[in-house]
């Protein structure tokens, strides 16, 4: 049997320090803290919604790239999982015991490298690839989702900083890769079910 990974020694004291933080700070900004780590993601899907319909305007390959950023997203998130899986890292508040805000999951549900981070990464780097505000925005919003999962006590800052990275490279080399082939996918598409949604508007 492969025993599970201890990630303390790494930043173990930042982890303890900030949980410590977070145990003194006002409650209205543990509970805003505490909702954006829960429900922060569905800002991701907002904002790529506006980059497609936003698109729509710019011409097919650009639709194509904005369709293309929850695929990248999806895409990220299972080479995480995969590194999950690898790496086998216990959750910090299983390691330490500590009251944390957030409920610590159970052993197995495994802490190296934060999907959240991943995800809200990844969205933050493909969005970029469609608008530079939109991106920009959804940016500010991946740092602050990395952040809140260690103030919530699920992960070690090591995870969260593997999981931001994990999800940009991966999401910067497919975001490059459709955008270099995006006029050849759109003329395949636009003959395809996703015609509509590709559809110009006025």
């Amino acid at each position: 049997m492969t025993h599970a990974y201890d990630g303390s020694h790494i930043d173990g004291s930042a982890y303890v320090d900030v949980i410590d933080a977070a145990h003194r700070a006002p409650g209205w900004l543990n509970t805003l803290t505490a909702g954006w780590s829960a429900y922060g993601l569905a800002l991701f899907a907002l904002l790529m919604l506006v980059g497609w319909w936003r698109a729509r305007r710019a011409g097919t390959p650009a639709v194509v790239n904005a369709l293309a950023v929850p695929l990248i997203t999806l895409a990220a998130f299972g080479v995480d999982v995969l590194l999950k899986l690898v790496v086998r890292e216990d959750r910090p508040c299983q390691t330490f015991g500590v009251a944390t805000l957030e409920a610590c999951p159970a052993p197995g549900d495994w802490s190296f490298p934060s999907n959240h981070s991943a995800l809200a990464a990844a969205a933050a780097v493909a969005l970029l690839y469609v608008s530079r505000r939109l991106g920009a925005v959804a940016l500010a919003a991946a740092v602050l989702m990395a952040a809140s999962r260690v103030w919530v006590g699920v992960h070690y800052p090591h995870d969260a900083i593997a999981g931001f990275l994990v999800g940009a490279l991966v999401a910067a080399v497919a975001a490059m890769t459709v955008r270099r082939h995006a006029p050849a996918l759109a003329g395949r598409l636009a003959r395809g079910p996703l015609r509509p949604l590709l559809a110009a508007r006025t």
